[in-house]
């Protein structure tokens, strides 16, 4: 049964705030979008856009999840985890500004008191728990070397991604996707 009402209204309302503001920011970076900006995209003042998340942190951290989300819906279920973080980072290179965001608002994120941080918490802890496993079950299938601690490289895959990415806003030479798909090569079985 469909949800109606005002409920709906609302659900609807920040599902169209969320797909705006990813478009706006992957075209525009965060830098250059403001609240103001969304808001008037979606018909809305920006106190009325700031209702529907409670805080501009909440907001951005709601886009950050949609793209996350938005990401494991176009990847489905035929990458293991290692593959979908490349092609993550792949995607990435045609929406600068989100990767913007991701580096600018997780380094803010880093502050204990800062709205986001939890997010960014369980973020990575889940990221790395389904990078671990993924580095296990190609160790089991001899893809990838059973030297290679599990957690550690679940650690140093994040870190090269995350760091690439970052790089990749200073005109890196190389594309960030190939550069991780050659340290998961180095990694193989050999």
């Amino acid at each position: 049964m469909a949800t109606r009402g005002p409920y709906a209204k609302g659900v609807a309302k920040r599902e169209e705030i969320l797909s705006k503001a990813l478009e706006v920011i992957a075209r525009q970076g965060y830098r250059k979008t403001s609240t103001r900006e969304l808001a008037a995209a979606v018909g809305l003042s920006e106190a009325g856009l700031l209702h529907y998340f409670g805080s501009k942190e909440k907001l951005f951290e709601a886009v950050l999840r949609a793209r996350d989300e938005a990401d494991t819906a176009r990847l489905g279920d035929e990458l293991d985890v290692i593959d979908k973080l490349g092609a993550v980072v792949r995607h990435n290179a045609d929406v600068p500004g989100l990767v913007q965001l991701y580096s600018t608002f997780s380094t803010e994120a880093g502050d204990p008191q800062h709205g986001a941080h939890e997010y960014f918490v369980e973020r990575y802890q889940r990221l790395r728990a389904a990078l671990a496993a993924s580095v296990r079950a190609r160790q089991a299938d001899g893809t990838m070397s059973t030297a290679a601690d599990p957690e550690k490289i679940a650690t140093l895959l994040i870190a090269v991604s995350d760091g690439l990415q970052i790089q990749s806003q200073y005109r890196l030479d190389a594309e960030p996707a190939d550069v991780l798909d050659h340290l998961v090569e180095l990694l193989g079985a050999g």
